[in-house]
């Protein structure tokens, strides 16, 4: 199929007589000249490093609120509608506040990506607190389980799949917005090489090349969060 896709690429380039957009020989070229000059490498680490960091950030602040939202009505009546609002704004268009507060450097991503991961982390992590059969929760009260043990043993192993499914959805998104993110960024990162490319003399060997790198990447996030919702101790409470 991907022999295919490369064929049909190839084939439509060239019968088009296209003097700009680049054939797979092309592209091909172009990243081997990036791996040369190891700016590849830099790219890649800077997008990956902002991701990781942003992301990080929202899970510190995601799981916590969203096992709140989960066992407090009110905390969950009060701050849902909040977040309901901002979900669905796309971290794009903060771009102007992020830049106004942070200016051009590595913060302004790490901020993007950090709305774009925290608000599904969330809404995903409350979901799963309510989802709990409450006969789980009284059968611990009775045998006098104290607060923290409940969290502990009870609560968050039981939230555990959807926590994953949030993390999974958030990072999706966050690797989706940081080439966006990275479009502001002076000096790094895939996001960058694409400006820079398409700036620096119509390289669209070079653009094309990173998109298929981000594809690729993202592809591999997306497997590693799979496999990591398939271990047994993330899926026990499911029947197979």
């Amino acid at each position: 199929m991907l022999a295919a896709v490369v064929a049909l690429w190839w084939i439509v380039v060239v019968q088009s007589g296209s003097l700009i957009f680049p054939t797979p020989l092309q592209v091909g070229r172009g990243v081997l000249e990036l791996i040369e000059n190891g700016t590849l490498w830099e790219h890649i680490g800077a997008s990956l490093a902002r991701v990781a960091t942003g992301f990080l950030i929202a899970l510190v602040v995601a799981v916590p609120l969203g096992l709140w939202m989960g066992r407090v009505d009110a905390a969950y009546r009060t701050l849902n509608p909040v977040f309901q609002i901002l979900r669905p704004i796309s971290p794009i268009a903060w771009i102007p506040i992020a830049i106004l507060w942070f200016g051009v450097g590595d913060m302004s991503p790490v901020f993007l990506i950090f709305l774009a991961a925290v608000f599904p982390m969330i809404l995903q992590t409350s979901a799963g607190v309510h989802a709990i059969e409450s006969r789980y929760l009284r059968a611990a009260e009775n045998f006098g389980v104290s607060r923290a043990r409940l969290f502990r043993q009870v609560i968050v192993p039981a939230v555990l799949p959807e926590i994953l499914t949030g993390m999974r959805i958030g990072l999706g998104v966050a690797w989706l917005v940081v080439v966006a993110a990275e479009m502001i960024v002076r000096r790094s990162g895939l996001g960058f090489l694409i400006m820079d490319a398409r700036n620096a003399g119509n390289r669209y060997d070079l653009v094309v090349a990173a998109m298929i790198i981000i594809g690729l990447i993202g592809l591999g996030i997306d497997v590693l969060m799979r496999r990591l919702e398939g271990l047994k101790g993330v899926r026990w409470r499911y029947g197979r």
